[in-house]
């Protein structure tokens, strides 16, 4: 099978898919059940193919396929893992028309928030081919006595990994985490959301184009219900994308079965525009840190707070530029903003916006669903004085709504900020970057961007991604996105033999040799309390 569909029949209208090719993808899943789910377009609600609905069975014999494939997966090198994933990465950019074709065929997103997603990717690839040998490598520690003892840190990986990925971002929020866990050593077993299932199976089979050996990646389909507790009672680590509320059941299960998990949930992420701050540079940031993916990102601002001084001002250029968003589901670069993901979520965004209204906010923009569009089309919206207590202040509403707020100053903002039981991701906006970044570190955020909606935290692979509070456990990318996925194990050695009182030594000599070791050694200066001291100095 291959991604090359143009010369296939029955082509989907718009696109480069064709249901020959989802059926074939559908193929790659091992079930013996008979049951099947129907995969649906949120463009039009149209049924585009089915995938097994896997049994606990199936679950099983594909945790045991990864699991017999992992001893050879490790013993193969480091630079050969890097390598595989680097041919990976190549193959996701020549196939880049078919994946952004799948992605909006599932998830209903419009093409340039596609695009993110397929770049993103190329970007998390590079970075694990290049930089995976240094999160793998021994660590040299200090001893108890350095000149006596010696300490090391050895890697090595888990075994297999189960990961359970969502629909907003089937194919970021999918390789996020196989891609580090598979560079590590570990095999993986990935469970997709029932809805977009296509993208991670059109995955498997480019991993399994760059040489990945069979059994190093199997995806399993279905319903979380049933598929969710079954791969975490097998597997030796699991990381979770998806609501906090499943989230805690993630890792209450991962907990019972004494194994490592990650887990990235909800959000209720502030942006904060402070006096200083460029009125329009701001509203169209703004604009992509509200309504990217019709507001089904995770890293979404929804509760604005912005300074007395320029708050209308800046009210005038934020509603001018959401108007300007052009609404639709077309497979090319026309429209800025796609579809929400089912009538589920389109009642929900509904129902935080009718909830608002009702308890005295003002929508300025936005505000009504538009079935002339799509089914589940929604306009964003934007709104003010929205009660405290109103669903849409307290909750996630993971759709293109935002509250916007005045505050007298940055105190007040930074207190609004953290007034959320959620921390993943916070933006501010000034004309000083400097102030900015001290603002920064006043915000309760696993992640916080200067002057930016939220790509240059999260596209930093370099640097930890993930939450604080009720936002999640753990953290994704840089080489702590690595070493989640490692065990470590200490290798001490004793150049002088055992560290015990010599034969014939009474012990109260030993004992009082020790304690004056000790207060000796507490009294030296330490290599990096020298450094600090000759920072200091030079400063």
């Amino acid at each position: 099978m291959s991604l090359e569909t143009d010369s296939r029949p029955n082509n989907l209208a718009e696109t480069s898919i064709s249901d020959w090719w989802l059926s074939k993808l559908s193929d790659r899943v091992d079930s013996d059940g008979a049951e099947t789910i129907d995969v649906r377009a949120p463009a039009t609600d149209a049924v585009i193919g089915s995938i097994p609905d896997c049994t606990e069975a199936d679950v099983e014999r594909a945790v045991e396929r990864a699991r017999n494939a992992q001893s050879s997966w490790a013993e193969t090198s480091v630079d050969e893992r890097s390598k595989r994933i680097d041919r990976f990465g190549d193959l996701v950019l020549k196939h880049r028309a078919e994946l952004l074709d799948c992605l909006q065929l599932e998830t209903g997103k419009s093409r340039r928030h596609a695009v993110e997603e397929v770049l993103d990717v190329a970007f998390t690839c590079s970075y694990y081919a290049d930089h995976a040998a240094d999160a793998l490598g021994d660590d040299r520690r200090r001893g108890v006595f350095p000149a006596a003892t010696t300490a090391r840190v050895t890697y090595e990986p888990v075994g297999v990994v189960g990961a359970i990925s969502p629909w907003n971002y089937p194919l970021t929020l999918s390789l996020t985490d196989v891609l580090p866990a598979l560079v590590a050593g570990n095999t993986v077993v990935l469970k997709p959301d029932e809805k977009t299932p296509y993208t991670a199976l059109a995955l498997a089979e480019l991993l399994e184009r760059a040489g990945l050996p069979d059994g190093c990646f199997e995806v399993v389909t279905g319903r979380g219900a049933t598929v969710g507790p079954a791969l975490i009672d097998r597997v030796d680590y699991v990381s979770f994308t998806g609501s906090t509320e499943t989230g805690r059941a993630v890792a209450e299960r991962a907990g019972r079965n004494l194994i490592g998990c990650s887990l990235e949930l909800g959000g209720k992420n502030p942006l904060l525009v402070l006096d200083d701050a460029d009125v329009e540079t701001s509203a169209r940031g703004a604009v992509q840190a509200c309504f990217t993916n019709a507001g089904q990102l995770c890293l979404a601002a929804e509760r604005l707070y912005v300074a007395d001084a320029i708050y209308d001002e800046f009210l005038e250029a934020f509603v001018t530029a959401t108007r300007r968003l052009t609404l639709g589901t077309g497979f090319d670069f026309a429209d800025d903003v796609g579809s929400l993901i089912d009538g589920d979520q389109l009642e929900r965004v509904e129902t935080h916006v009718e909830d608002a209204r009702d308890r005295g906010a003002t929508v300025l923009t936005g505000g009504r669903r538009r079935p002339d569009v799509g089914p589940f089309c929604y306009e964003p919206t934007i709104m003010t004085d929205v009660d405290e207590d109103a669903t849409a202040a307290c909750e996630e509403t993971f759709g293109p709504v935002v509250s916007v707020e005045s505050v007298p100053d940055v105190a007040t903002a930074i207190e609004r900020a953290n007034d959320s039981d959620y921390g993943l991701n916070a933006s501010v906006w000034t004309g000083d970057r400097t102030r900015g970044a001290v603002v920064a570190r006043e915000i309760d955020c696993g992640t916080v961007c200067v002057n930016d909606a939220y790509i240059s935290g999260w596209a930093a692979v370099d640097a930890p991604m993930g939450g604080f509070g009720d936002s999640g456990l753990g953290r994704r990318h840089s080489p702590e996105g690595v070493r989640r996925y490692l065990e470590s194990r200490t290798i001490a050695t004793s150049r002088i033999g055992p560290l015990d009182a010599l034969p014939r030594l009474p012990v109260s000599w030993y004992a009082s040799g020790m304690f004056t070791l000790a207060r000796v050694m507490h009294r030296l200066p330490t290599v990096s309390s020298v450094k600090r001291w000759l920072r200091d100095a030079r400063s």
